[in-house]
């Protein structure tokens, strides 16, 4: 059964118009002017094949034999067109009646050849045989003035040509449908390719807006909760609050509406990526920690002259602004103890501790809910690093989260 040309595969106007019916739309495929040309093209040949085999016959036919020629001819011709639907039952019909009929000869080849390209094994094998009975059974009630081993031998090698004409035919169509399949083949998979890099993409961004934004937010919680329970701070720290507050807010929302548009049509191809932060913005974020009230002691013992791999400091990072907003949403009030080292040829490590606060009160109900997601996306992280993460309380009751991330030589 002929196999169509996927719809996907974009081929030029003219190709298309080019393309046999079958090809193009499938076995049922209505005929295409191409089909139409071909159709009268073997038309003519056979006609033109009955013609030659009519004459050189015409002597030996009486005037009975002459009616039933006609009518077995003109069954055959009938018959051919059906011939791309049906390709086994018109051979066998144009077979069949080429045994007696000179005119049905040129339908009977046509159909022997159109057989080769679009039957089954079986089939071909079948018209084959019928077609070898017929050059050894019309010479017995035609002559046409020629000897019935002439024929015989004529019969058969006529036979081979149209037949291996048609595997011919058949093999290059086999390999151009082989060809396009392997080309569509292979856009799907680039398509899915695309889509899979695009996916995580949003992924990595996404997971990236997760860090910062929960930093923002939990920062704006502690301001805002500053302010209601200190109701009688002077009118400049007021001020302070809310400009700090403003800024969060300002900032959380453009990295909320960045998430947004990650996830709602993924990162456009053209557009800049923003500048990650680095190892060496950990001051900056220690900084920021502290100016809205937290107790943060810092650590950096990393060498100067330490080329860090960008995507190394990125985690690092990322872990250490992790443990800060865990701190201010579930140990307000708690010290906070942030160490990186890189001892020469061992892994970074980096620890963030929450020291447990002793007359402390416990978060109040407006206290900044945590989904338990960070540190699930921070062991990916760290992970796909491939480095190792801890966290939980220990022995004396404070928070630890620590990972050792590998640092090549």
């Amino acid at each position: 059964m002929t196999t169509a040309v996927p719809q996907h595969v974009a081929l030029p106007r003219w190709q298309r118009m080019l393309l046999p019916g079958e090809l193009r739309d499938g076995a049922r495929g209505r005929r295409t002017a191409r089909d139409w040309v071909v159709d009268l093209a073997m038309f003519a040949i056979a006609a033109g094949l009955s013609a030659l085999v009519l004459g050189a016959t015409a002597r030996d036919h009486s005037e009975l034999e002459w009616v039933i020629d006609v009518v077995l001819g003109a069954v055959a011709f009938a018959a051919m067109w059906l011939r791309r639907s049906h390709p086994l039952a018109v051979g066998l019909i144009a077979g069949g009646c080429s045994l007696v009929s000179a005119l049905a000869g040129g339908p009977a080849l046509v159909a022997l050849f159109n057989v080769a390209v679009r039957g089954s094994r079986q089939a071909i094998l079948a018209v084959i045989a019928l077609a070898l009975a017929s050059t050894a059974i019309f010479p017995l009630f035609y002559a046409g003035g020629e000897s019935y081993g002439f024929q015989l031998v004529l019969g058969v090698l006529i036979t081979g040509v149209v037949v291996g004409w048609g595997l011919f035919v058949r093999v290059q169509r086999e390999l151009v449908l082989s060809l396009r399949e392997r080309a569509a083949t292979l856009e799907a998979e680039q398509r899915l390719r695309v889509e899979q890099a695009r996916e995580g993409e949003r992924l990595r961004i996404a997971r990236e807006m997760h860090d910062v934004l929960a930093h923002r937010v939990s920062l704006l919680s502690l301001h805002a909760g500053a302010l209601e329970f200190h109701p009688d701070a002077s009118a400049e720290e007021v001020a302070d609050a809310a400009g700090v507050i403003r800024a969060s807010a300002h900032a959380a929302l453009e990295e909320l509406r960045d998430v947004i548009g990650v996830l709602r049509e993924g990162p456009p191809a053209s557009a800049p990526e923003p500048p990650q932060p680095t190892l060496a913005d950990v001051p900056a974020l220690v900084e920021e920690c502290r100016g809205a009230g937290m107790r943060v002691r810092c650590e950096l013992a990393v060498p100067a002259d330490a080329v860090l791999p960008a995507a190394l400091g990125r985690a690092a990072y990322r872990i250490v602004q992790e443990g800060l907003t865990n701190a201010r949403k579930h140990a307000p009030g708690a010290a906070v103890e942030v160490t990186i080292s890189a001892p020469p040829g061992s892994p970074l490590a980096v620890e963030v501790v929450s020291r447990r606060a002793v007359g402390v009160a416990a978060p109040g109900p407006f206290a900044l809910p945590g989904a338990g997601t960070g540190l699930v996306g921070l062991a990916e992280r760290v992970e796909l690093a491939g480095g190792e993460l801890e966290h939980g309380p220990d022995a004396t009751g404070d928070f630890v989260l620590r990972a050792t991330l590998p640092w090549p030589a």
